[in-house]
């Protein structure tokens, strides 16, 4: 089975990063890349053989000899800046050394080089400030979701729908989009798993589509409902409070700093430029919080794969089962509750409290979304 066109060195060298990874299900990586695992093997041998040259039929010639003079490792410090005019000396400097460049000079010397070519301003290095954050012990335990605002094109209007894993910073997907509706959003994620897998958490803000435990209908939308029968644990970061999803913010100052300062004739051309920019972000930046390595370098594929069909929905022994009608109701105890409109004819657990009397938790599949009380017949999150 042949690669796909589209951005085709981007997939293969993605690729390559992922099944490099200790552990690498190979013929599952495969599988989800859309090709053969005579194809899969083949290009890792060229790979380990040849390098990035292995994945192309051009050659290429090195970026560095060993009798480079001070002057053209200034030069080569300047062209990666040039490249990537967002980069401070430590991103710079590794770059360097992954380059392969001998006598790579220290981030103080590249710092000053930067400096003395007026590469950086006083106002960039105020705003230039160390920070550090928690984040979870392994890749695809927890990802970020959200949209970077919205621009204009000279087409259309463009939605950068983004998603982040928390562990290892490594961009899921940057995509262009037309608008932040289920129907356009659903299709983007379904990519992203049959790529990648599940995560066990999803953590999104309080807008649409995501839903919010402040809404009415306790949260749950449609495409929060989708999440949840995928097994993903759907979170939403508290109101007013975005640093509760901070890394993919901090991705998002990147993304404006790179890419979104240009302007664009349609949705295809800004696709184009997050593609690359994607990759040089997940193979190339090195990450100040990640010890200066890269997120490829810390990512590797969820081991759970996204299902062709939607598990069953069930409940534990216990629980009293009720399909939710019509206006997003259940009729319990002779009265009537209103849950939630997304989960129209599906089926919910009421689960006794033990230590209130009158008192059901509401789930769906494995998440907890309500309670109803009997003693005042009211519905609450």
């Amino acid at each position: 089975m042949p690669w796909q066109p589209k951005a085709e060195m981007d997939i293969k060298r993605e690729f390559v990063a992922l099944a490099g990874r200790a552990g690498a299900n190979r013929r599952e990586l495969c599988r989800r890349f859309g090709i053969s695992p005579t194809t899969g093997y083949a290009l890792l041998a060229r790979h380990a053989q040849d390098g990035l040259d292995g994945l192309t039929m051009r050659s290429r010639r090195p970026r560095a000899s060993p009798g480079q003079t001070d002057a053209a490792v200034e030069q080569a410090a300047l062209d990666v800046r040039c490249e990537h005019p967002t980069w401070g000396a430590r991103k710079i400097a590794r770059r360097m050394r992954d380059q392969g460049l001998s006598a790579v000079p220290s981030i103080s010397t590249i710092s000053a080089i930067l400096h003395r070519h007026g590469c950086i301003s006083e106002a960039a290095s105020l705003a230039s400030q160390p920070w550090q954050r928690f984040e979870h012990e392994q890749p695809n335990s927890l990802w970020q979701i959200d949209f970077k605002g919205d621009f204009d094109t000279t087409q259309a209007r463009c939605y950068p729908l983004t998603v982040l894993d928390d562990h290892s910073r490594y961009s899921l997907a940057v995509q262009a989009c037309p608008n932040v509706g289920t129907q356009t959003v659903q299709p983007q994620l379904m990519s992203v798993f049959q790529r990648y897998g599940l995560p066990a958490r999803l953590n999104a803000d309080n807008g649409a589509p995501w839903g919010s435990p402040r809404c009415t209908g306790h949260g749950l939308s449609e495409l929060s409902v989708w999440l949840i029968r995928l097994g993903i644990h759907v979170s939403h970061s508290a109101p007013y409070h975005p640093q509760t999803n901070g890394k993919i913010e901090r991705l998002h100052r990147t993304l404006k700093a790179d890419v979104l300062n240009c302007t664009y004739a349609d949705l295809s051309h800004v696709q184009r430029a997050f593609e690359r920019w994607r990759t040089i972000y997940n193979h190339e930046r090195p990450h100040e919080a990640l010890g200066m390595d890269t997120p490829a370098q810390h990512y590797q594929p969820s081991a759970c794969a996204y299902p062709a069909v939607l598990p069953a929905i069930d409940y534990p022994v216990g629980d009293i089962v009720l399909k939710v009608g019509w206006n997003g109701a259940v009729r319990f105890n002779s009265l009537n509750f209103k849950v939630s409109t997304a989960l129209l004819k599906l089926p919910i657990g009421l689960r006794p409290d033990p230590t209130l009397d009158g008192c059901f938790d509401l789930f769906f599949c494995r998440h907890r979304f309500g309670r109803i009380d009997l003693r005042d017949h009211s519905s609450t999150t």
